[in-house]
């Protein structure tokens, strides 16, 4: 694309930055919570591309200057520097416009926000458990690599070890964009524990992936909850099974792509305080609610994109773990590595990385950037 094809569109923002910015300092705006969230985000969104355009332009403009000096001044030193600062501006070009293109490809709202994640064991029986547990240890170790706070909600052992399911906040800075390529069948390929004559066996969990809903996204009425609670089981402790703290609550919520009415519940037992279960059980339904509303929205924008790097299609198979080999395979960008140890101890960055840059450039082919 050409720079002046690029900065055309950069000024068009210039009017829209101006009306932003007045907006968020307007009282009536901030009084509206949800209305100063987006705008607030919409400025400082716009405040990146601004300051990569004048970053751009600047670098035009030294790559048209120091030509100019080339042609013009016959004192070596100065042309010595012309030609330093040609380089830098011409390498610092196409840096610039990747970045910019990126920019103007409208970016997912949901990737800034912390994530909830459910990881249930499949196909396998015992081994799915397992192999449900080895997941949720590697992305604690990747959380933990990345700063990022985690809570186990609720969860269910399997009789072998392992989980049958459990489900666990991540809070940080763009959890979701980064997790959201995690949802999918995961598949597991090894020698169970219980097999006697070596025989490699195939199971499967399932990972969901879904963008915590702030409160003002989801309208709950919260006189209809039916909250129970229970003592909560575990081992030690003087409130185990002495204290009412686990809480479970219940909620008919009317699905508005069908119309009909279903029973929502909800169980936290995370912590021995009742009111911090309540929360985090408020947090999870809103999450739910959110989740299922929004998921027609994500499945149009899944088509439009025609890829499957991120399509939040959780029945879709998107890697193997492949044990005898000691090999991981992505099958959305038929990625391989012979790195499983270090994989599932939570060096999934690079993986990471590589489907996001699959997926920006399905974005830019969709975009015609």
């Amino acid at each position: 694309m050409a720079a002046s094809s690029l900065i055309e569109r950069l000024d068009i923002l210039e009017p829209r930055f101006e009306e932003v910015s007045t907006l968020i300092t307007d009282p009536a705006v901030i009084a509206d919570q949800q209305r100063y969230v987006r705008l607030t985000k919409e400025y400082h969104d716009l405040e990146r591309m601004l300051q990569a355009k004048r970053e751009y332009v600047n670098a035009l403009g030294a790559v048209e200057e120091s030509k100019q000096i080339l042609a013009e001044e016959e004192d070596e030193e100065m042309r010595q520097l012309a030609r330093q600062e040609l380089e830098e501006a011409q390498a610092r070009i196409p840096e610039l416009e990747e970045r910019i293109k990126l920019m103007l490809v409208p970016a997912d709202p949901d990737d800034a926000k912390n994530a909830v994640v459910e990881i249930r064991g499949g196909t396998g029986g015992d081994e799915a458990a397992l192999f449900a547990g080895d997941l949720f240890r590697m992305y604690q170790k990747f959380a933990e690599s990345k700063g990022w706070d985690m809570a186990v909600s609720s969860y269910s052992e399997g009789a072998a070890g392992g989980y049958k399911e459990i489900v666990f906040s991540l809070t940080g800075a763009g959890v979701y964009g980064v997790m959201k390529y995690e949802s999918g069948v995961h598949r597991v390929q090894r020698v169970p524990a219980t097999e006697t004559q070596g025989r490699v066996h195939t199971s499967a969990a399932t990972v969901a992936v879904l963008p915590e809903a702030q409160e003002f996204e989801v309208e709950i009425h919260e006189g209809e909850i039916r909250w129970d609670t229970f003592r909560s089981g575990g081992a030690g402790g003087q409130n185990v099974n002495k204290v009412e703290s686990g809480v479970r609550l219940r909620y008919n919520w009317k699905n508005p792509n069908t119309g009909q009415v279903e029973e929502i519940l909800i169980e936290c037992t995370e912590t021995r305080d009742q009111p911090k279960n309540k929360e985090r059980a408020l947090s999870r339904l809103r999450t739910f609610i959110y989740d299922r509303e929004h998921q027609k929205y994500l499945d149009d924008i899944a088509s439009r994109r025609k890829t499957m790097v991120s399509t939040g299609d959780r029945s879709a198979k998107i890697r193997t773990y492949n044990y005898p080999q000691g090999r991981i395979t992505d099958h959305r960008i038929n990625y391989t590595i012979y790195n499983l140890q270090g994989f599932m101890n939570g060096d999934i960055q690079d993986c990471i990385d590589k489907l996001t840059v699959a997926e920006n450039t399905e974005k830019l082919k969709s975009a015609e950037l």
